[in-house]
């Protein structure tokens, strides 16, 4: 029966506002294919292109009910697949798509855009808040370029799962409502080799309160004196004051009420975009997580957590860890992160033109490391468990503890957890003796010496800076002895020293230094946990909220690449159950497993360790799980 002669379903009866299409200048020629977009925030799309036989596969309730929604609600609807997949039009909502620009891995790329993505339109009540929806891999727009506006089953599973992850370990991120398959399929080559394969295309419903990145502003850019490329929009003031105005009054309200004044607005405005961007960038390194793709059209002007590409977790911890297979030259490595963000502020800075003094900027963009390092400080220091006193020698304990999990080749997830069991330092007990335990525990999640060597040659070959270098020793060992001592040289030759080592070294030595290296880290660690709580009256409870503060800041499990993986190849097969299961674990990420064998009382020592690892979301990555190629 047709939607006009039946009851109007929940997902129906979503009062529409789509308040950014009234607000900011709209392209409605409607000319099909891809083409440049002058003098326009939004282009409106003509005509929705079906997918073939959507279903759904996946649905987030907590997502869902930001829109006053229920599973049930939208499992009630026949329609729903395609109302979800972009493929039958929602009661007043309007198809459009975003027009930005966007400095791509330090180059400025010119017109980018929604190239997949459709905005379907606002909700907004006073119960649920403000939400933009939109439907990614909808099909071709204004802004696909060559492509096909199509997204497969294999990356829209990673987003959906991954913004719902990110939520539950308290990110900013946008969100995602449902995830649809369908029987369309397009060609793509998912390893980067030449290799195309058909894969089913998928979409992905998500929600933010506004999806302006930092690339919205960067249409109004002149001519780029590298890439000669400059934004559809350039010299369009007008349409930059507008796009401004509408993101501080709607975005940044308590900004907009506190300033008359237009520059002094505009410059707290930035000063709160930076305060986000570096909080957030915290977030991630405290967790492990990588971008992948930190140009500035994927950074939230909201401070969000924006566009799941080739995005991953940490499971070996490695500064210099890259999880886009794309990214060569380690522009977005995890260390390399904090000053990523720092960059592409500078360009949101220069995007703003004369809504911004140059002068006041650069001084908002000197903070900006020093407010990152208060906030990831203060993060790592909860991962501790330091809550009660911040000491300047701390920077140096969390230095040093990184150091430790990297030359152990220690897993980043499961230490910080573990850390939770060091026992608290008791007078006169036998502190090697006391520790060894979770010592013990804590090196079962380290390397062995086949992983360490292996990860060795491998960063030894993928070097090149480190190549160079043993180039210039050998052929001009002059110039070699007038560069070794420089810091960036040093740090390139202790990772070689470090190669060589290992190359000398057997299982049985390397597991009793990385027991001696984990002892003399954790001795130190009680010592500075005995300081923190000095003075306290109640030990017991000081003693309960460190292990609060400690199990409700380090998960027990993160969406790692190898979980991801098996989720798909399932679905590829057309079993989207372990996508669900992944989804309820993710959604309560410190939360253990129930155990297996009935009350934790009765647990033996077997059984409890049975009862940690009871899902397998929580054990050390197999041997594979490096070989995962993202790109």
């Amino acid at each position: 029966m047709e939607s006009s002669q039946s009851a109007p379903s929940a997902l129906e009866l979503l009062t529409f506002n789509n308040t950014a299409l009234k607000r900011l200048p709209v392209d409605v020629s409607g000319q099909p294919g891809s083409r440049t977009v002058p003098g326009a925030c939004f282009s409106r799309i003509g005509s929705l292109q079906p997918l073939l036989r959507p279903r759904i596969v996946a649905l987030s309730q907590s997502a869902l009910s930001l829109l006053g929604l229920s599973v049930q609600d939208v499992l009630d609807d026949p329609r729903t697949p395609e109302y979800l997949s972009g493929s039958r039009l929602l009661p007043g909502s309007e198809p459009a798509a975003h027009c930005y620009c966007g400095h791509q891995f330090g180059l400025f790329a010119g017109q980018l855009g929604d190239g997949a993505v459709m905005y379907l339109g606002e909700l907004e009540s006073e119960t649920h808040g403000r939400w933009e929806i939109q439907v990614k891999g909808a099909g071709v727009t204004p802004y696909s370029r060559d492509g096909d506006g199509r997204k497969v089953l294999r990356s829209s599973i990673r987003e959906f799962l991954c913004s719902e992850a990110m939520f539950a370990l308290g990110i900013p991120t946008t969100r995602a409502a449902s995830l649809v398959t369908s029987d369309l399929y397009v060609t793509r080559d998912p390893l980067n080799n030449g290799e195309r394969i058909p894969e089913r295309c998928s979409v992905v419903m998500r929600l933010a309160s506004s999806f302006i990145r930092f690339g919205s502003f960067e249409i109004f850019l002149g001519q780029d004196e590298f890439s000669g490329l400059q934004g559809p929009s350039a010299g369009r003031h007008d349409i930059r004051a507008q796009l401004l105005d509408y993101v501080v009054e709607n975005f940044y309200p308590h900004i907009q009420e506190t300033h008359n004044n237009r520059k002094e607005r505009n410059l707290s405005f930035f000063r709160e975009v930076m305060m986000r961007t570096a909080k957030l960038v915290a977030q991630w390194q405290c967790v492990g997580f990588c971008h992948g793709v930190l140009n500035t059209d994927n950074m939230s002007i909201l401070g969000l957590t924006l566009d799941y590409g080739p995005f991953g977790f940490m499971d070996r911890f490695d500064p210099d860890f890259v999880c886009n297979a794309s990214d060569k030259r380690r522009r977005y490595s995890y260390q390399a992160q904090p000053s990523a963000c720092r960059w592409n502020l500078a360009r949101l800075a220069e995007a703003l033109g004369p809504e911004l003094k140059a002068a006041d900027a650069g001084v908002v963009l000197d903070d900006f490391m020093p407010t990152y390092e208060a906030f990831y400080l203060c993060g790592m220091r909860r991962k501790l468990g330091l809550v009660t006193k911040e000491e300047a020698e701390d920077r140096e304990l969390i230095s040093d503890l990184l150091r430790v999990m990297h030359n152990t080749g220690a897993d980043f997830t499961n230490t910080f957890r573990l850390l939770s069991h060091v026992p608290w330092p008791e007078e006169g007990d036998d502190e090697f003796a006391t520790v060894g335990p979770v010592v013990d525990l804590i090196v079962d999640q380290c390397a062995s010496i086949e992983e360490l060597k292996h990860f060795g040659r491998q960063c030894y070959q993928d070097n090149i800076e480190l190549a160079m270098i043993l180039s210039m020793a050998q052929t001009n060992p002059v110039m070699f002895g007038m560069v070794a001592d420089r810091p960036d040289v040093a740090v390139q030759l202790e990772l070689l020293g470090r190669l060589k080592e290992l190359l000398n070294t057997d299982q049985d030595e390397l597991k009793e230094k990385q027991r001696d290296d984990w002892i003399r880290w954790i001795c130190r660690y009680r010592r500075r946990l005995a300081r923190d709580f000095e003075g306290t009256s109640d030990l017991h409870l000081v003693k309960q909220e460190r292990l609060r503060v400690m199990n409700s800041t380090n998960p027990r499990v993160v969406l790692r690449n190898y979980i991801a993986q098996n989720a798909i190849q399932a679905a590829d097969k057309g079993d989207f159950s372990e996508v669900n299961k992944v989804l309820k674990v993710l959604e309560k990420p410190f939360m253990d497993p129930e155990p297996l064998c009935g009350q934790d009382a009765a647990c033996g020592e077997k059984e409890h360790k049975e009862r940690l690892l009871a899902d397998d979301y929580d054990a050390k990555p197999p041997a594979w799980a490096p070989q995962i190629c993202i790109t």
